[in-house]
């Protein structure tokens, strides 16, 4: 079953452009992997430092392979100290 990936990032004061630069960096090789269907980054237009990751995956074992590689482990631990709440993800499946 598909999985779609909701994941909300807010900076600490100082430290916006450091979290946008991770961000972009885990992007490209996310996309490139064979389970990831897409991978999206928003802004917030209303709260300044506050960033979205929306992906999506073909199956949990995708996204589990995923949480496992090397960029995204070196990416969550570049963030958690440029936020200033733990990091939350919503995986979810599309209502019917």
């Amino acid at each position: 079953m598909e999985l779609f990936l909701f994941v909300r990032f807010h900076a600490r004061p100082g430290c916006e452009g450091a979290l946008l630069a991770a961000i972009r960096n885990v992007e490209e090789p996310t996309k490139l992997e064979a389970g990831c269907i897409s991978y999206q980054v928003f802004r917030s237009v209303r709260v300044q430092g506050e960033f979205y990751i929306h992906s999506r995956w073909r199956d949990m074992a995708a996204f589990e392979l995923h949480a496992s590689l090397p960029h995204t482990v070196r990416f969550l631990s570049v963030v958690e100290p440029l936020i200033d709440h733990p990091v939350g993800i919503s995986l979810t499946t599309p209502m019917e």
